[in-house]
């Protein structure tokens, strides 16, 4: 064999080797970055969940104690179920629900006081027609009295109070 040869397939051989290794190097990193990336993934899944279980609780915290004032008649049917429905479509359950049907007396009285207007926007109406809405929104919360009540019950058990907030008394 001749000597250009010999020289050729050294070179050749040390590019070959070279190239190697930079490959497996460039492999080595990308399993690296793989990694990494799978572990930042699941740090922040877990900060996810742990920040819809805290708002969930804060949730909860406010839906038990509406559900409980209004039990106690501390705050008209109207306005905690307007404000208990707002709450509950936020609430991130574990498993779809059909939240119409669960609390029906919650929904049916939220439905009714949904668009009427409320605090400044009232001050646009006349008496007349503010008497009426005030009216139809009486005579909805005797209709759904005992519905709303047992949607309270329900709603006071499902949803727990944050501790220490279990003990707020309404005077």
């Amino acid at each position: 064999m001749s000597m250009w040869l010999v020289m050729a397939i050294v070179v050749g051989a040390l590019i070959i080797a070279g190239l190697s290794f930079y490959a497996g190097k460039l492999l080595w990193q990308l399993k690296t970055q793989r990694e990494l990336i799978a572990k930042r993934q699941a740090e922040h899944s877990e900060k996810l969940i742990k920040a819809r279980q805290q708002r969930n609780a804060k949730l909860a915290d406010s839906i038990n104690l509406l559900a409980r004032a209004m039990k106690e008649k501390q705050c008209e049917y109207s306005e905690g179920c307007l404000r208990v429905w707002v709450l509950i479509s936020q609430y991130s359950f574990s498993e779809e629900l059909e939240l119409h049907t669960v609390y029906p007396g919650v929904h049916q009285m939220y439905e009714v006081v949904k668009d009427m207007p409320t605090h400044d926007a009232r001050k646009k109406y006349s008496k007349k027609e503010v008497f009426k809405m005030d009216s139809e929104r009486w005579r909805a919360e005797q209709r759904l009295e005992q519905e709303i009540l047992k949607d309270c019950e329900r709603l006071a058990v499902e949803f727990q109070p944050l501790p220490g907030s279990e003990n707020v008394v309404f005077q």
